[in-house]
């Protein structure tokens, strides 16, 4: 652990706004975050959240780094192949920040273990690549009441949406699970490797803002961006009153 003026040195751009400060900081090193998926999207969350000194950040994944990972998962290095990615990952969160603890499981996100290990987080941070785990993320956590970033890319397009349960719409009030086609023809899809960095690090800055209770959260909200054209639009959407998930 580093000293009070190390630390202050580390997090002295931090400290100098004025919505955190050192109240907000310390607020950060008491928080707890789960990031679902340690792969293009958790590559920058991961990171982010390190830096910025949340105290406590759990990372699950099942996968280990291959070589394909590496034009867009950008925590791992061609020498973490054949890896698991929650190790290469927990190395260089370490490195970024000493001051951290990281929490690593080697699992999938599962009905079975979700509300156990979700449960002991602030909030959640859906970085997965499968619309099954979305749903599932989004069930749990209106299930144990947790608040968490939803995000997915695709191609040159990406979307982020945050949802506070019983609060505003959940990721089953807006959308619809795929066809079995139209999964088929997703999981060959390419992607632009800078997509999934740019749309980590709002799920990154979602997090944060959460913590400290800072500006306007991605609430009700989806913000789809196409990196060609760099467009972004914001989509106001509201609660399904029959939503499997989150109706009465």
């Amino acid at each position: 652990m580093e000293s009070v003026n190390l630390l202050r040195e580390r997090y002295l751009r931090q400290l100098l706004l004025e919505d955190i400060g050192e109240k907000g900081q310390v607020k950060l090193s008491k928080s707890k975050v789960l990031v679902i998926g340690v792969g293009g999207l958790g590559s920058p969350v991961c990171s982010y959240l390190s830096a910025a000194g949340v105290g406590r950040i759990g990372i699950i994944d099942c996968d280990v780094v291959e070589i394909e990972n590496l034009q867009r998962q950008v925590i791992h290095f061609t020498g973490d192949i054949g890896r698991s990615k929650i190790s290469s990952a927990s190395v260089k969160m370490k490195s970024i920040n000493p001051n951290i603890v990281v929490d690593t499981y080697f699992d999938k996100f599962t009905d079975s273990n979700g509300h156990s290990i979700a449960k002991n987080y602030d909030f959640i941070v859906d970085a997965t690549d499968n619309f099954a785990g979305k749903f599932l993320i989004n069930d749990i956590c209106i299930e144990i009441n947790k608040p968490f970033s939803h995000a997915s890319v695709l191609k040159y397009q990406g979307r982020a949406m945050t949802i506070i349960p019983n609060k505003t719409a959940c990721f089953r009030c807006v959308f619809n699970a795929p066809s079995k086609e139209k999964l088929e023809s997703l999981s060959i899809a390419g992607i632009l490797g800078v997509l999934p960095g740019i749309v980590g690090c709002i799920q990154a800055s979602e997090a944060i803002k959460y913590i400290l209770d800072l500006g306007e959260l991605l609430t009700d909200t989806v913000l789809s961006m196409d990196i060609r054209t760099m467009d972004f639009r914001k989509v106001k959407v509201q609660k399904d009153l029959k939503c499997l998930a989150c109706s009465a």
